[in-house]
């Protein structure tokens, strides 16, 4: 429905839903801040009115789904227009449901977590911003307005991620987190230029119809979609932008729950999703996410196959998972991408939050210091955080394992098959480090001695209670989300993909099972069984191990080019141009000055009959000058 009012009553609903947490925000900023539970209260109540205005949009979507644009002129000047506006169609309304309903059960969770904490009001008053943020960012109608919220959300990343900010390694987190996510965003704001330049529209609906083909010169279309691709691999912690996620871990366990695993860095592939027809345009940069994807997903696994620190192994998923959803995006597979970045909220989240019990109740990070301290006793987060796992590494009949296949499918039908090799490979090594942190939790090695992570300050608190309740819900959604696949593929209007169901390659099922369950069978017999060795087989070559725990020296790179670009380069050019160009400049005139006053100062010392003689002879040369 474009063009209708901003008082027709949906477009009321979704305004509502993503105003209530900036009302919130600014009541606890401006007056509730000094009572720590009523601003969790306030913050609760309004975040639970946005997630009640989306299940509304959400149902009403389902059941007539006609799209919704509508738009106002923000900024008119010499042609240039730009409108912001509200698009509500299936995607948007879809992803404003997932952002609240994970919100609302993180800060149920977080009464318990962050409990004693001395600004408790503050972390409410700052998940009350990236709710509006991000929410606002779903139902833009223009990348204008969506590169707005999508720069808050990334400001309210990084108040989170340093939100214990007396910690030097969470302040220094935070600032890798927004320089990285910046370079992507650099990219993504060039991106938008060169797309107003060659169409003068910016609105989403018109980029993803027939607008940008009719145009001449299909060259700018690839240069502006791997442009703005770069805002995607930015917040999605993409290769080569994917090293802050793992640091950014750093902040509060409810916050990579939300933030930095079903949410934030899910907003990169939402815009893929979301500019969708306008990126299927160009092959040529549809094969450069291919590639990129493909490798984060591996490159992340590998990481994660070494790493001993329980929430930096989910954060290495996740860049692995969000790698594996660009690569059903960019293989055609518009339903599957989506499919599976709904799933994996649902248990990405789950797991984070288990990870959080235990470390609240162990203090420690460490996997197999929790294993040893009883972890694995703890009865619910542990049945909770197995479903999520299953979940995670596509077993049947839980929700990965439908959005997996659907994603492998896409990938089976390209012509290289390198593409379904690697899909297959990332399961195998998905299901492997998945269930190597789940067996070395639930059968801890006796004889192994405790070694400790290292334990976050103000992570500890009184009220465990607010914590299990959404433990069961969003376990309850990993049992049943995979069941409505055939109507969620429905839903999101699967014509505007080259996708069609993957029935058609029904041994993709078997061959993901297959990877699946190998993956899971070498971590039993590595770290489950009785007599297990409890070390990995990348663990027995230490070089390689290395290598992998190293991040493959992707920050050391970082740190190299860093020290020779700005510290060697740019920082001694400046130093030059401010030493000797401004400073000389200044001295220059200072001592131009001081060196005239001496060879002029004779002049002072004059009697006054020679000053007059002077004054005189310059008034003749003048008189003559005239007369000439």
């Amino acid at each position: 429905m474009i063009g209708a009012p901003f008082s027709h009553p949906l477009v009321a609903v979704a305004l509502t839903a993503c105003l209530l947490p900036l009302v919130s925000f600014v009541s606890i900023v401006i007056g509730l801040h000094r009572w720590p539970r009523l601003s969790a209260r306030v913050a609760l109540s309004a975040v639970a009115g946005s997630w009640l205005c989306s299940l509304y949009l959400l149902i009403r979507m389902a059941l007539a789904p006609a799209a919704i644009d509508v738009s106002r002129s923000w900024m008119m000047s010499s042609g240039i227009h730009i409108p912001v506006g509200l698009l509500i169609d299936p995607l948007s309304v879809l992803m404003l449901c997932i952002v609240s309903t994970i919100s609302w059960l993180v800060q149920i969770y977080s009464l318990g977590y962050m409990a004693g904490d001395p600004r408790f009001s503050r972390y409410y008053a700052y998940m009350s911003l990236f709710a509006w943020a991000m929410m606002s960012l779903t139902i833009s109608s223009s990348l204008f307005q969506l590169y707005m919220f999508w720069e808050l959300v990334g400001l309210s990343s990084y108040l989170l991620i340093g939100f214990w900010f007396e910690r030097f390694s969470a302040s220094q987190a935070g600032k890798k987190a927004f320089v990285m996510t910046r370079l992507g965003d650099v990219a993504f704001l060039l991106g938008l230029f060169v797309i107003f330049l060659h169409t003068g529209h910016l609105d989403i609906a018109i980029l993803n119809g027939s607008l940008p083909a009719a145009l001449p010169s299909g060259s700018w279309i690839t240069i502006s979609a791997v442009l703005v691709f770069g805002g995607i691999v930015g917040k999605s912690a993409q290769f080569p932008l994917l090293t802050w996620l793992p640091d950014a871990m750093e902040g509060p366990t409810p916050v990579s729950a939300l933030l930095h695993s079903a949410t934030m860095v899910a907003a990169g592939v939402y815009l893929m999703a979301r500019m969708f027809g306008f990126f299927s345009l160009s092959p040529a940069a549809m094969g450069v996410f291919l590639a990129i994807g493909t490798i984060s997903m591996l490159m992340a696994s590998t990481m994660a196959m070494v790493s001993r620190d329980i929430k930096q192994v989910w954060a290495y998923s996740t860049i692995s998972q969000l790698g594996f959803m660009i690569m059903g995006l960019a293989a055609g597979g518009y339903s599957a991408g989506v499919f599976h970045l709904t799933t994996h909220a649902g248990f990405k989240a789950l797991l984070f939050l288990c990870s959080g019990v235990f470390i609240h109740a162990i203090g420690t990070n460490d996997m197999v210091a929790i294993g040893r301290a009883g972890g694995g006793r703890m009865k619910i987060p542990m049945i909770c955080m197995a479903i999520a796992a299953a979940s995670l590494s596509g077993i049947p009949p839980f929700s990965g394992f439908f959005s997996k296949e659907l994603i492998l499918g896409v990938l089976a039908r390209q012509a290289n098959p390198v593409w379904i090799t690697a899909g297959l490979l990332g399961a195998f090594l998905t299901a492997y480090y998945t269930f190597r942190l789940v067996f070395t939790i639930l059968v801890p090695d006796p004889a192994q001695p405790r070694q400790e992570g290292h334990t976050h300050a103000g992570e500890s608190g009184a009220d465990d209670h607010w914590m299990m309740p959404p433990l069961i819900i969003l376990a309850g959604l990993a049992l049943i989300l995979g069941w409505i696949e055939p109507a969620f593929v429905s839903f999101l209007n699967p014509e505007h993909s080259a996708q069609s169901h993957s029935a058609g390659f029904s041994w993709i099922a078997y061959a993901g099972m297959g990877a699946c369950f190998a993956g899971v069978l070498l971590a039993w017999i590595e770290f489950g069984r009785k007599r297990a060795p409890r070390i990995g087989f990348v663990e027995r070559l230490p070089g390689l191990a290395a290598f992998f725990s190293n991040r493959w020296y992707l920050d050391r790179f970082y740190q190299s080019l860093l020290a020779k670009l700005v510290d060697n380069g740019i920082a001694r050019l400046f130093a030059f141009n401010d030493t000797r160009i401004i400073d000389g400049a200044l001295d220059g005139l200072g001592t131009g000055a001081d060196r005239g006053s001496e060879r002029f100062g004779f002049l002072q010392t004059l009697s006054a009959q020679t000053r007059l003689a002077v004054v005189y002879s310059v008034l003749v040369l003048l008189a003559l000058a005239s007369l000439v």
